[in-house]
């Protein structure tokens, strides 16, 4: 790879040439060498189908409609009380996006892994410069342009204010690019190893969850009445750098030139430290050996015995299936990523209606919910190594202990996972007494969906592709992943129907004193339709193996 972007490197040096130059790549050179190579790599792969062609020139339209309006927008802010506040904030906010992406999106610009150039005669300090210049191309710096320069006009008052906003805007984007590459350069390794294609993985959920909470602040400023309420967050944020910048030039505008000078200072010498941070990384990238390059320790391999959880699980087959099942949520990046998805959601919406103050305790209903889908395709989490568990399962019995197993290692999870959410939605909302039977609901829904999803995992299952983050379902199974999924749900609601009747004639008939029985009875109708529904699924689960084998092995 590293041959292969040397040789690119050089072609680069020579665009425009009738010859190939040679290209010294310690001198000042270097950075439009860099530039030109991130065009050339973009326009080539640009050039490989007509369809990511489409999708990048779209992107890039959307984007700019997006900056321009942003722009527009902060133009139009100018002399408005809120309008420092609110392009401090964004600033600061743009500057925590540019931190947080290589974390979660390490292969979005593969032209400026530093790793690639290890093997090239570079020195760290000459390549500062050069991927420094080479990262302000593109989309997201486009982007961050516009948004710093629509700021600084609208809190530029005064030719002095505009003297400064000279120096921070191209300040304030170096900042940011400076800041986005020395964390991927500092944790290239982490990224492009196991853990980081987890991170990658969870970004959907990371973005989903941030939807929410920004969706939160902006009905809290609805309520507040304006920008006001985000003044005493905007009083911190413009003494962090790259938002000092713009800070700086507000307090220009207000006569401030003492906390003006102060504030442009930290940003200048942020960049100055992120810049050596960033240094330092590439220095230890190229020179210090990683795992790939030093031995095992020396050492007779010991063997990996039962330790934490695994002391407390059953003996026999109990045992090691629910171990196995944990292993998966802990070590697979897809499971891994159902798992955490459905965490944050189950405990995001019961908990921010409850903020709102229009919640309902039986909203922590929805954890339930949510967790009892990991039930489902339980066969298609082992793709085509379901092969090896087909192979121990001989009779009903052998099923029947398989998908029991399973579903006692989701319950170590869910039972009390559950539970916590309840009892903080309880808390929020000063709804102790309803909190009986809320949990009754819970385990009574987690019961069903228990025994709705054994059933879906024999009945219907469906392979989940590992090629791909963002693909769950292979090509052609989409309609048996609905099915699975929507028919279980309903099936689970369905089955739950007792328990939601006994809780709705105690409240009617006004019997609220008794509302505690709904949560033994709930528990124990749980556990009893768990136990009916893998009964249920353990012989057609045994009698179709070869077919659950073909399709869960076609992803």
């Amino acid at each position: 790879m590293s041959a292969g972007l040397s040789g690119t490197v050089g072609t680069a040096g020579a665009v425009g040439s009738g010859t190939t130059p040679a290209v010294t790549l310690g001198t000042g050179d270097l950075a439009p060498v860099f530039v030109r190579l991130k065009l050339s790599l973009l326009r080539n792969g640009l050039r490989q189908s007509s369809g990511r062609t489409a999708a990048y020139v779209v992107s890039v339209v959307f984007a700019l409609l997006i900056a321009a309006g942003q722009l527009l927008g902060l133009i139009l802010l100018r002399g408005n009380d809120g309008a420092a506040t609110l392009a401090v904030f964004l600033t600061g906010l743009v500057a925590l996006g540019w931190a947080m992406l290589p974390l979660f999106f390490p292969s979005g610009d593969e032209t400026l892994d530093p790793s690639r150039l290890v093997m090239l005669p570079l020195r760290p300090q000459a390549l500062i410069g050069a991927l420094l210049a080479a990262s302000v191309v593109g989309i997201g710096p486009l982007f961050t342009l516009c948004l710093v320069l629509g700021s600084s006009i609208a809190v530029a008052h005064g030719a002095a204010a505009v003297v400064v906003s000279v120096v921070v805007v191209p300040l304030a984007l170096l900042v940011c690019v400076a800041l986005s590459r020395a964390v991927a350069a500092a944790n290239i390794r982490l990224l492009t190893s196991r853990k980081g294609r987890d991170l990658a993985v969870l970004s959907g959920l990371v973005i989903a969850v941030g939807v929410q909470f920004v969706n939160f602040g902006v009905q809290r400023l609805s309520e507040a009445g304006g920008l006001s309420a985000l003044d005493p967050v905007a009083d911190v944020v413009r003494w962090l750098p790259p938002a000092s910048a713009i800070g700086a030039v507000d307090s220009v505008s207000d006569g401030a030139y003492g906390p003006a000078a102060v504030q442009l200072l930290l940003s200048l010498a942020a960049l100055a430290g992120l810049l050596y941070w960033w240094q330092r990384s590439l220095v230890k990238l190229m020179t210090a050996p990683d795992g790939s390059t030093i031995a095992a320790a020396a050492g007779p391999a010991r063997k990996e015995s039962a330790s934490g959880l695994g002391r407390l699980l059953p003996e026999g087959r109990t045992g090691t299936v629910m171990r196995r099942s944990l292993l998966y949520v802990w070590r697979d990046p897809k499971t891994k990523a159902a798992w955490i998805t459905s965490l944050a959601i189950g405990l995001i919406v019961p908990l921010v209606n409850a903020l709102q103050g229009n919640g309902s305790i039986y909203l922590a209903c929805f954890a339930a919910g949510m967790l009892g889908i990991q039930m489902y395709n339980q066969f298609g989490q082992d793709t085509s190594a379901f092969w090896m568990v087909a192979l121990t399962i001989s009779s009903t019995r052998d099923a029947y202990l398989e998908l029991r197993a399973r579903a006692f290692a989701l319950l170590l999870i869910t039972l009390p996972y559950s539970a916590l959410v309840t009892i903080g939605t309880a808390a929020l909302l000063g709804d102790w007494r309803a909190l009986p039977d809320a949990l009754g609901l819970s385990f009574a829904l987690l019961g069903a969906m228990m025994a709705t999803g054994a059933v879906a995992s024999a009945r219907f299952p469906y392979s989940i592709p590992q090629d791909s983050a963002y693909k769950n379902v292979a090509p052609g199974q989409a309609g048996l992943a609905w099915i699975s999924i929507l028919g279980g749900m309903l099936g689970g609601a369905v089955l739950c129907a007792p328990v939601i009747a006994l809780t709705i004639a105690l409240h009617v008939s006004g019997a609220d004193a008794w509302t505690w029985v709904v949560l033994p009875t709930g528990t124990a109708y749980g556990a009893l339709i768990a136990w009916a529904g893998i009964r249920l699924a353990a012989p057609r689960t045994a009698s179709r193996l070869p077919e659950i084998l073909t399709a869960v092995s076609k992803g």
